[in-house]
């Protein structure tokens, strides 16, 4: 009767590491749409201001969107692992 109890336990357990890896990839998706949404629009405003800086603001935008989505898929590869291991 104790390992059955043991055994249920660990299957319960991992029932919710997966469905809190689910909804941590969900949420590290949906923070990096925001993020790069808001980088676009913020460059854009910029650009309009000022369009004789539109090359150091184009590469400011597209270095810090990669490093967004950098992060995003770290968190979403982690996520994967928790679920999977």
């Amino acid at each position: 009767m104790l390992t059955l109890s043991i055994i249920l336990q660990a299957v319960a357990n991992a029932a919710i590491a997966k469905t809190g890896a689910g909804i941590g990839a969900g949420l590290a998706a949906i923070g990096a749409g925001i993020g790069i949404g808001r980088i676009g629009g913020s460059s854009v405003e910029a650009i309009a201001r000022q369009p004789e800086a539109i090359n150091d603001i184009r590469s400011n935008m597209i270095l810090t969107a990669s490093l967004v989505e950098g992060a995003a898929f770290f968190a979403m590869i982690i996520c994967l692992l928790i679920l999977f291991i």
